[in-house]
């Protein structure tokens, strides 16, 4: 080939080439985004409104509804999600995965804005957002040491505008703090004096604080703005504000009001390591590098340090970038380690340094060139792709030992080292290009296959395949370049190495006798090998299901849930007494931060009755108990807390795509569908496996509800909003006017003291004033009603939904659901009522089925690889019968580690598919040269063996050995890759076994068969 010429002849420029690429590579790799997992490009819109001061039925009939309506025939809708909260309605649209988000986003703006016009009054205008499921906080930062209005002052006003210019960071939210505001608290017997009301101190207010444009008064060649000023300048001034009466009389607001600068009322609590604090969540942007991002406000954070007022510390609670480090640092180690045991292998049987140093070079070229490709591709450095060079570190090899071996053929011949290489290297060349690509286009389905399954792991895919790409590049011109200028001399297998010569040599005689036997008992060979399948089959049964193995990151999550109505007080007493569980293991825990109260995003946020922990545990090399041993134990002693629902949960660093198992119910009534919901989780509770089991309703939310007789209000002249406005204006306060005083701006609540508005009968004997000045009791016009109502309406494909989900703690997925469907067979459901799988099992299903058929493709592009390399049916067809013999190994090895059948498990049986058939190409194609040589089949079938049996090994083991450190998911993170070098290494090393025995019987059988065909025809 003119290329393996061209590389021995200019040894010069293959080196300056290669240098050039190194240099590009360093660039590139420093180039590359570093994050824990791929992007996942799932196309989700969501229309998020809000509605101030409506029940959840409210907003579910007059706001949900419309917006449901409207969005449902845009083209590529695959699902509609909604949520009805009081005060807010959410309407979440997923795409199919083929779909142009960005087209779909103005598709979805236009619908809305058809129907805006006919949502109520009261609703402000939807928002149309792009949403990503996987957005999680990078960091959460938190500020200490002073009271919290301080630090609230200092966050907003110092750290939160550093943090979001740094580069990468998409928004920086505030939570456990609280703000400063001016209350206006009205004094009702003085205001009913005066004939007055607070919607009359509202406007009074608002005139007052304004500044005027006066037009425009020329002086000289200039024009001057005359700007009457009017706003406040201090709390004197708000005070002295003057009011009208009815009676035409004028009096100051402190005559009806007390005027104070006080803290907001506090909605939320944050707790980091048990003391109040203000902490920071950064998000990064959509295409952020959480790295990049994390080192980033790090450096913020130095600078910033330095003027924080005194005592205020700013300190890192947790950051997600640390598990990133550590998990491509450990798959950085495992590539490493996979390289050396690779290397060995081939020092051991080469025998020459010189040998095993000219394959060793092409492993780091390749690994460097594979950087630059994935730079140019816009991939990034993560846990899959890092993980799919340490896979492929065996498989580099590969071609370079075949090549070099043939190049060592040739000088023991007695060929010149330059005539060794070219001779050599060309000869062999067209073969290596085949046994290459039968590996590679397996992955070809893997990329055009859709779902979630291709889009985790098709970065896996390029990759691996970028890597084999370079390596054969490499093996072309690298390997007969460096044989031409080193082969010098070669070992003659004497000294220290000789015992392995010898060792080598009895296997080839025991391979060469079994061979025989096989022959002989053509039959038997079959009906043994038919045997071991189907008993292996037999075990799939008991393997299970999984999604995709979650990394142990060492954090544990605790949701605490009291009654619906639960003040944020007695929640934090709960709060307290989990802290009191926690401290006895305070030893395990480095850092923990509890929001009660607070958090939520796009206006579903957390009530006063819910808090929700985040704890990270100390390395697990600094602990005697696993992190799902300590949820455990949390979680038996938590039950204990009365008054409140508590859940603790392992949280993992796997690609979330909802809870493991996830119980749809559909019908029409919420109160049916909930005792449905309580029914499904009480007989689910029993199946093994299932961790805290709930679901998405709960008891109802106690209200208080005012019902106007609009008939009686409107005797007094006033219509249901007038009434309800001022209802509002006094339970709620209203924002009158902002006043700004030392470079911040407040808003000046008017409000009516709190003990005039707690009770029951306080509120009916709230005053309202008609339009003629009358002052009337809210009971004349209206009724209170005291009732439960839910706290959130949920609906999927515009019908009512109610979920029902749970963990799982030692099974796995698939046994658990099936168990859980076999429970909800023998329910019954009441009519127009019905049930569906959602959540991970959902997916689980879904990629399994994209990958069969993946892996279909996969056989059909390998068997017409083999076709166009042998130029012929027959030869391709018998080298086939070596994929069921990886059935073996991929449910032995399996079951021998105790690992469920998962995704990737199912992608390695699929990279398996284009590897053990090399073996076969190997041993069929040396087989057909000496039969054409006129050997006799028999002999040639013995003498093929005992000559390729060696390299055979040689590749095998080197790509074995090289996933053995994978195999072991040493180092945090590895378990995401575990499952696929289980099954490379026990599919190859089981069908390597049986391949070498098997695929000559099926050939000496088929060419019978086709000699009888001859002589028929």
């Amino acid at each position: 080939m003119r290329l393996i010429e061209t590389s021995i002849k200019r040894p010069v420029g293959v080196t300056m080439i290669i240098l050039a690429i190194l240099a590009l590579g360093f660039v590139s790799f420093r180039n590359l985004s570093v994050d824990l997992y791929p992007d996942i490009d799932l196309p989700i819109a969501v229309v998020a409104t809000s509605y101030e001061g409506a029940a959840p039925q409210e907003v579910e009939e007059l706001v949900t509804k419309p917006i449901e309506s409207s969005v449902a025939t845009i083209e590529g809708v695959e699902t509609i999600q909604a949520q009805s909260q009081p005060g807010s309605s959410l309407v979440i649209m997923m795409f199919s995965t083929d779909t142009n988000l960005d087209n779909a986003l103005l598709n979805v703006r236009e619908s809305v804005d058809q129907i805006k016009g006919f949502l109520p009054t009261g609703a402000n205008e939807p928002s149309v957002l792009r949403f990503d499921p996987q957005q999680m906080p990078v960091m959460w930062v938190g500020l200490t040491g002073a009271d919290k209005a301080t630090l609230q002052n200092v966050a907003e006003n110092d750290i939160q505008p550093l943090f979001e210019r740094q580069p990468g960071v998409g928004s920086v939210s505030i939570e456990g703090g609280v703000s400063e505001e001016v209350r206006v608290v009205l004094d009702q017997q003085r205001l009913n004096q005066f004939g007055l009301s607070s919607q009359q101190i509202m406007q009074s207010i608002q005139s007052a604080n304004q500044s005027i444009s006066g037009g425009v008064v020329s002086r000289g060649t200039q024009e001057l703005q005359i700007r009457i000023l009017g706003e406040y300048d201090s709390l004197d001034e708000i005070r002295q504000t003057l009011i009208q009466t009815p009676q035409n009389e004028f009096i100051r607001l402190n005559d009806v009001a007390t005027v104070e600068r006080a803290e907001t009322e506090q909605t939320g609590l944050s707790l980091v390591n048990g003391e109040e604090s203000v902490v920071m969540n950064i998000l990064k942007k959509t295409d952020g590098n959480t790295v990049a991002v994390s080192d980033e406000i790090h450096s913020a954070m130095e600078d910033v340090r330095e003027n924080l007022p005194e005592g205020v510390k700013l300190n890192t609670v947790f950051d997600t970038s640390q598990f990133i480090r550590m998990s491509i640092d450990s798959v950085v180690q495992n590539l490493l380690l996979g390289a050396l045991f690779a290397v060995l292998v081939l020092l051991l049987f080469l025998k020459s340094f010189r040998a095993t140093l000219v394959i060793s070079l092409s492993i780091p070229i390749a690994v460097i060139t594979t950087f630059t490709l994935m730079y140019f591709t816009g991939e990034t450095v993560n846990v899959l792709t890092m993980g799919g060079l340490a896979l492929g570190i065996g498989m580099m090899v590969d071609s370079a030992i075949v090549i070099l071996e043939h190049i060592v053929t040739y000088r023991e011949r007695g060929y010149s080292m330059i005539e060794a290489a070219k001779e050599g290297a060309s000869e062999i060349a067209p073969a290596v290009i085949a046994s290459t690509t039968t590996t590679l286009v397996v992955f070809l389905p893997i990329v055009f296959v859709e779902g979630i399954a291709s889009e985790i792991f098709t970065p896996l895919a390029i990759t691996v395949a970028f890597a084999l790409i370079a390596s054969l590049a490499a093996s072309l011109t690298i390997i007969p370049m460096l044989s031409s200028k080193m082969l010098k001399k070669l070992s003659a297998g004497n000294g220290r190495r000789y015992w392995f010569d010898r060792l080598l040599d009895g296997v080839i005689r025991v391979y060469q006798g079994l061979l025989r036997g096989a022959l002989r008992f053509r039959k038997t060979t079959i009906l043994v090998t038919f045997i071991v399948i189907a008993s292996s089959l037999a075990l799939i049964p008991r393997l299970g299901l999984a999604f995709i193995p979650e990394a142990d990151q060492g954090q544990i999550e605790i949701t605490v849930t009291t009654p619906s109505g639960t003040n944020l007080e007695t929640t934090s007493d709960v709060v307290d007494r989990v802290n009191t569980i926690m401290e006895k293991d305070e030893d395990v825990i480095e850092s923990s931060y509890v929001s009660v109260g607070g958090g939520g995003s796009m206006g579903m946020g957390m009530t006063a009755n819910t808090a929700s922990y985040m704890i990270q545990l100390v390395p697990q090399d600094e602990r005697d108990l696993t992190t799902e041993d300590v949820m455990q134990k949390w979680d038996s002693q938590v039950q204990d807390i009365a008054g409140a629902d508590i859940s603790v949960n392992v949280l993992g660093a796997g690609i979330s795509t909802g809870d493991p198992v996830q119980i749809q119910l559909q019908g029409p009534d919420h109160d049916v569908l909930s005792q449905i919901a309580d029914q499904v989780v009480t007989v689910i509770s029993d199946v093994e496996g299932v961790h805290n089991a709930g679901s998405s309703t709960d008891e109802g939310r106690p209200e208080m509800q005012i019902v106007v007789d609009r008939e009686a209000a409107a005797e007094f002249g006033m219509t249901y909003q007038q009434v309800m406005g001022q209802v509002s204006s006094q339970l709620n306060g209203q924002i009158a006017t902002q006043f700004r005083t030392g470079g911040n701006e407040l808003d000046v609540r008017v409000l009516t003291p709190k003990e005039e508005r707690d009770t029951i009968e306080e509120i009916e004997n709230l005053k309202i004033m008609t339009p003629t000045g009358e002052q009337i009791r809210l009971e004349t016009v209206a009724s209170l009603e005291q009732v439960r109502g839910p706290v959130t309406l949920t609906r999927s494909n515009q019908q009512r939904q109610v979920v029902v989900s749970s963990g799982l703690v030692g099974r796995d997925l698939g046994s658990v659901m099936t168990d859980i469907e076999d429970r909800l067979s023998g329910m019954e459901f009441p009519e127009g009522y019905s049930y569906s799988i959602g959540g991970q099992a959902e997916d689980m299903m879904e990629a399994f089925g994209d990958l069969a058929l993946a892996l279909v493709f996969s056989i059909f592009l390998v068997y017409a690889v083999m076709a166009v390399q042998f130029e012929n049916f027959l030869h391709p067809f018998i080298i086939m019968f070596s994929l069921p013999t990886m059935v073996i190994g991929v449910i032995l090895g399996l079951f021998v580690t105790g690992l469920p059948l998962s995704i990737p498990a199912f992608i390695g049986v699929i990279m398996l598919a284009g590897i053990v058939v090399n073996n076969a190409i190997v041993l069929v194609d040396y087989i057909n040269i000496l039969r054409r040589k006129g050997t006799e089949r028999f002999e040639a079938i013995l003498e093929a063996g005992g000559n390729r049996l060696r390299p055979i090994l040689m590749t095998s083991l080197t790509t074995v050995l090289g996933m053995i450190p994978l195999s072991l998911g040493l180092g945090q993170g590895g378990e995401a890759q575990q499952p696929l070098a289980v099954v490379i290494i026990f599919g190859l090393m089981f069908s390597m076994l049986i391949t070498l025995v098997l695929i000559p019987v099926v050939y000496t059988l088929f060419d019978d068969l086709s000699r009888k065909i001859l002589r028929k025809s």
